[in-house]
């Protein structure tokens, strides 16, 4: 029923300068594997096949990761390095990419209603790579959601509960509850002030978006920052049908900052090397 992944990574990731300065935030490595790969990784496990990435000016590197490398496949042909690419080609066999650009940076809604060409009039999903998300065992975070919505068949976000004070780095839901883990949203504000934030529920990079979301994407006026905030469209939906909140079971790692990225490169080290 889902098929297809879109992957918003046209950001500069200034956070990182001056290691971004001509390398994309998403190529990033997290041990040997780029964020983006772990993305993409998690979308072939939840039944995905077809990826779209956003990008931008500097973000080849991204399409050449996912591509053939001729010249140095023949240099390590035959020898154990080869082993080191096998991941890589098990996801060049298992998937199809497609790329647009974003020419301006303008938000994140922005950034999925520019994906619209690759993704069409059906439900898909959403990553933002600098959120890494694990399982050790069981769904990861996108297959469990997929579940979800061959259930509910409305949109939704991952939620995890963060603290108080960093309420203003997200955007943030309340909402009744459904269950220990699902909430029906009705309330939804990007990055708020502490003392005007309707939980500490927190929005982070897995969506599940019905089709509609590009045309209230379209009527959607710059919010916080003067960008396209995804979240004022996802409440726009959720006053004109539903959108659920989903706290995910797994591992959630702010990559985009050095913080974040650091944790998950001792985590990953020390759990899958």
């Amino acid at each position: 029923m889902i098929r297809k992944c879109l992957f918003p990574a046209a950001g500069y990731g200034t956070r990182f300068l001056p290691a971004t300065k001509s390398m994309p935030k998403e190529m990033l490595p997290v041990v040997n594997k780029p964020l983006i790969q772990y993305s993409v990784e998690e979308a072939i496990e939840a039944g995905l096949t077809n990826m779209a990435i956003v990008t931008g000016r500097g973000k080849r590197s991204m399409e050449d990761h996912f591509d053939v490398s001729y010249e140095l496949e023949h240099q390590i042909k035959g020898s154990d390095k080869e082993d080191h690419l096998k991941g890589i080609r098990t996801i060049m066999d298992s998937c199809t990419f497609s790329y647009t650009r974003q020419i301006e940076m303008k938000g994140l809604g922005h950034a999925i209603l520019t994906g619209e060409p690759l993704i069409g009039d059906e439900a898909f999903a959403v990553v933002l790579a600098d959120d890494l998300c694990l399982t050790e065992g069981g769904d990861g975070v996108l297959a469990q959601m997929v579940k979800l919505y061959k259930q509910f068949r409305c949109s939704i976000v991952a939620i995890e509960e963060v603290p108080m004070d960093e309420v203003h780095k997200y955007g943030v839901i309340k909402g009744e509850m459904i269950r220990d883990d699902i909430f029906q949203i009705n309330e939804m504000v990007e990055k708020p002030a502490t003392e005007d934030a309707p939980s500490n529920l927190a929005i982070i990079g897995r969506y599940i978006l019905t089709p509609d979301i590009f045309d209230i994407l379209i009527n959607t006026t710059p919010g916080v920052g003067g960008e396209v905030q995804i979240t004022d469209a996802l409440m726009q939906q959720a006053k004109e049908g539903c959108v659920l909140g989903y706290k995910f079971k797994g591992k959630r790692f702010d990559c985009g900052s050095i913080a974040g990225f650091i944790d998950a490169t001792n985590y990953c080290y020390k759990t899958f090397y």
